[in-house]
């Protein structure tokens, strides 16, 4: 059985995500998909919509196999480890023959080769990037200026790569693909070009496809019906459901008082042991907080926010802060060693095959109540689970404990 291996967060599941599934199964050829989804936060430092037990249920309905969870300690990183966390996990299943990815480019002429000069990061690497940094640049597109000029190019060539990496879906792919080759991996890639809506369009366009920040913006300012025509009939059903029992929609100003509570008892030192907390943000997180007319989540992030640092690196640090995660434990090399297992989210009934597999084949234990298995990954993933419960709109105790006393999905 050919197996083709995603990436996902369907924050919520949309019309774009059915053709890219589709479009994966066809050009790889594969009979069974696992995907690897992200749990409560994502990787630009945002709750999900919806909890990941709805959202492994979508997949499930779309025709997802096997869903598995990326650990919080990957989901909520820049594209380098987030990639090489999902990555590894589809790696250690030992199942997934290939893995599709959705990019601009729609293919990997430019990005393979690159991925191939990138993959042992160079102290030249880091060099160019840091001279970029200084310069004013934000990190992706440091990473893509010193990307394009050390792969050899030089004039229009050189422009033209550097501005294929400052699109998200390209870089992030890149990313899978320098992961592919760390590991070592078997896997063989494919990219599907993105078609209509791009990554963070704010607003819908003419067709059926929206991009998930458009959909969330619809849900949140006008209701679920206004997003109907964007996503498919069970993700309405599923989402419909989920706010009828007050345990969707969820965003950022939901957690506020415990992110405020967290920044309001650190000192500034304290504050600089937290991860993506670089270059003295500490001390601007202060000052800002002291300046805001009103303490609001959003507010927070437009003060803080300059060339320098997008909104997106400044979420994830404001949540490495509210879920207390350092940079002793996050460092470098502890993220190097990969995920520590393999976190089952739900599967069908091919998905059960492929678990029988991996009984075999799986080098990371295989987990389906956390309860058994002792992994300080596993410990940041319950207590990640428990802090987005106490943020749904109406928090109920039993969610807090869900990961404890739920299985997983299955038809």
């Amino acid at each position: 059985m050919k197996t083709v291996g995603i990436v996902v967060e369907y924050n919520p599941l949309h019309n774009g995500h059915v053709l890219h599934y589709r479009k994966s199964k066809e050009v790889s050829g594969a009979d069974a998909v696992v995907a690897v989804m992200s749990g409560p936060f994502l990787q630009r430092g945002e709750p999900a919509i919806a909890s990941k037990r709805a959202r492994a249920e979508m997949a499930l309905a779309m025709g997802v196999d096997l869903c598995l969870e990326l650990p919080v300690t990957y989901a909520v990183q820049p594209a380098e480890w987030f990639a090489f966390g999902a990555v590894a996990i589809l790696e250690a299943t030992g199942v997934v023959d290939c893995l599709s990815f959705g990019s601009e480019s729609g293919t990997l002429e430019q990005i393979l080769p690159l991925s191939r000069s990138l993959a042992n990061e160079s102290g030249e690497l880091r060099a160019e990037i840091e001279k970029r940094l200084r310069e004013g640049m934000n990190f992706p597109s440091a990473y893509g200026a010193a990307a394009a000029a050390l792969f050899g190019e030089s004039g229009p060539a050189a422009a033209e790569l550097q501005e294929l990496l400052t699109q998200p879906n390209n870089s992030l792919g890149l990313h899978y693909l320098i992961a592919l080759q760390r590991l070592g991996s078997r896997i063989m890639p494919y990219t599907i070009p993105r078609v209509s809506a791009q990554y963070h369009d704010p607003l819908p366009g003419t067709s059926s496809i929206a991009s998930a920040t458009a959909i969330r913006n619809m849900i949140l300012s006008q209701g679920l019906e206004a997003a109907r025509p964007y996503m498919p009939e069970f993700t309405h059903d599923i989402m419909e459901r989920e706010i009828q029992s007050g345990l969707a929609p969820v965003h950022w100003e939901q957690f506020r008082q415990p992110l405020f509570q967290a920044l309001l008892t650190h000192t500034p030192d304290q504050l600089e042991s937290f991860l993506e907390v670089t270059e003295g943000l500490e001390h601007r997180v202060q000052r800002s907080l002291s300046q805001l007319e009103q303490p609001t989540v959003d507010a927070l992030l437009e003060a803080l926010k300059t060339k320098r640092y997008t909104r997106t690196k400044l979420q994830r640090m404001l949540l490495h802060i509210m879920l207390n995660h350092d940079k002793a434990s996050m460092n470098r090399e502890e993220l190097a060693k990969g995920p520590g297992y393999i976190r089952v989210l739900g599967f069908s009934e091919t998905g059960r095959t492929l678990l029988k597999q991996m009984k075999r084949s799986a080098s990371l234990p295989v987990i389906h109540q956390p309860a058994r298995l002792e992994h300080p990954q596993l410990e940041r993933d319950l207590a990640a689970a428990a802090v987005y419960a106490n943020g749904q709109p109406r928090p109920q105790i039993r969610n807090y404990y869900s990961d404890y006393l739920l299985p997983p999905l299955t038809p």
